[in-house]
């Protein structure tokens, strides 16, 4: 009979003994996967070590932009080629931009990944960048925008990023503005991939039913000519502390929308396990302190939870709650009030099990998706230059301390140090929702 200490997870064999391996090319390109031979699937992605942070404000939003525009035509691929590409096989096929990295993804059945790595890997090289098309793009573009200002409780996030970071690119929002959106020439986005899209700022990460030697060699033949070998990206530091300040915007919406919180941490630093821990049972799901006491005593909001975000060299840690603009003040209290509680009084041995336990499932239950797990080998790889087996992350989150959670909270949970962004209905729109609920 096999026996686990308390809270400490057991890990299914297949997921203990990862096949994982790496080759670098020697154009640079980094080829990561993991194979998982009881699956049909392929996730893989191509990423590139460039995002919003990697911009000025001229530019701002060029990142993003130029991930849209690889979709719009190659030199072998229309649009709508691209578009049928993998659907026609039962594949998908997408991308995502972040403040420090673009992603072009697909997941398809495991005889599909020659047609998937041949997509995307011209995707990411021959773009034409077709100016009808970009005029085009812009206009879908400026929807998104409008999109993300209709929806205040994105919004709220992006303003906090700004008064957080203020005048340092990972200030700015990802999306980017609408001047420098209508901006953009096709020698802008040309000399920007040129600059960025270098094989050796380039993974390409893999999991599912697949043998990594293909995948190399597929890489290595969709590659061919291009030895580009530029090395990888500087980043420039600079990052200052802020000033603790209170911004308030109105708009007309029913619901207050309301981000506190301040610098956090790293994705390299020792503390980060703790800082997951920590985070874990303060704000995430129904069983955290914040949704317990705010929402389910008081009352005071359907939506709220913490969060922290980890960078390269930095991060942010905060709090949202969406509630009555009638409540904002009692909502802040609260929430500063449990901060201070984690503060001034050690957490107890079976709530931390509880956490640790929580933390350790969620993690364990997303690698049952390939497309999880490349995003872990993509992501680590960029952060890490290797791959972190779940075990280890698991032995470090059950390593977190009753004493390791009271320090950080000591330290992070400052609230004289908190910024605080508040998106507010305006005068009409107030008294709107007030009449709607009497």
């Amino acid at each position: 009979m096999n026996r686990t200490s308390p809270g400490i997870l057991s890990v299914p064999q297949a997921l203990q003994h990862s096949n994982y391996k790496k080759t670098v090319l020697p154009n640079g390109i980094r080829i990561v996967s993991e194979e998982i031979p009881y699956v049909r699937s392929i996730s893989v992605g191509f990423w590139i070590e460039v995002g919003s942070r990697d911009e000025h404000p001229e530019n701002n939003g060029i990142s993003h932009f130029l991930e849209h525009m690889v979709f719009k035509g190659t030199k072998r691929y229309s649009a709508q080629q691209i578009a049928r590409s993998l659907e026609g096989v039962g594949g998908y096929l997408n991308a995502f931009t972040t403040k420090e990295h673009t992603c072009f993804y697909a997941r398809i059945l495991d005889d599909h990944l020659p047609k998937a790595i041949d997509v995307i890997s011209e995707l990411v090289q021959n773009p034409v960048f077709n100016v009808r098309e970009m005029e085009k793009e812009k206009k879908v573009i400026l929807e998104e925008l409008k999109n993300i200002e209709d929806d205040p409780e994105e919004l709220v996030h992006d303003y906090f990023d700004r008064r957080l970071f203020q005048d340092h690119p990972l200030g700015m929002p990802i999306i980017g503005r609408g001047e420098s959106i209508q901006s953009f020439s096709r020698d802008d986005l040309k000399t920007y991939r040129q600059r960025h899209y270098a094989p050796a700022r380039m993974v390409v990460s893999a999991a599912g039913n697949l043998k990594h030697e293909k995948l190399v060699e597929l890489v290595e033949r969709a590659f061919a000519g291009n030895g580009n070998g530029r090395s990888r990206l500087k980043r420039a530091a600079g990052l200052k502390r802020p000033k603790p300040e209170r911004e308030v915007h109105e708009k007309p919406i029913m619901q207050a929308h309301v981000v506190t919180g301040t610098m956090g941490y790293s994705v390299l630093s020792k503390v980060r396990y703790t800082l997951l821990v920590l985070n874990t049972l303060l704000g995430e799901g129904m069983s955290s302190r914040l949704f317990q006491n705010i929402r389910e005593k008081y009352g005071f909001a359907y939506s709220i939870f913490s969060f922290a975000n980890l960078l390269s060299d930095t991060g942010n840690f905060g709090v949202y709650v969406g509630t009555d603009a009638n409540n904002i003040g009692n909502s802040v209290e609260l929430i500063y009030k449990e901060l201070e509680h984690l503060r001034s009084k050690p957490i107890g041995d079976a709530e931390l099990r509880r956490t640790k336990a929580q933390l350790k499932g969620t993690m364990v239950l997303s690698l049952e998706s390939t497309t999880n797990r490349m995003t872990r080998l993509g992501s680590g790889e960029l952060y890490f230059g290797a791959f972190v087996p779940i075990n280890q992350i698991l032995t470090s989150i059950d390593a977190v301390s009753i004493g390791d959670v009271f320090e950080l909270a000591k330290k992070l949970f400052q609230v004289e140090k908190f910024s605080t962004v508040i998106i507010k209905p305006s005068g009409k729109a107030q008294l709107a929702a007030r009449a709607a609920v009497a």
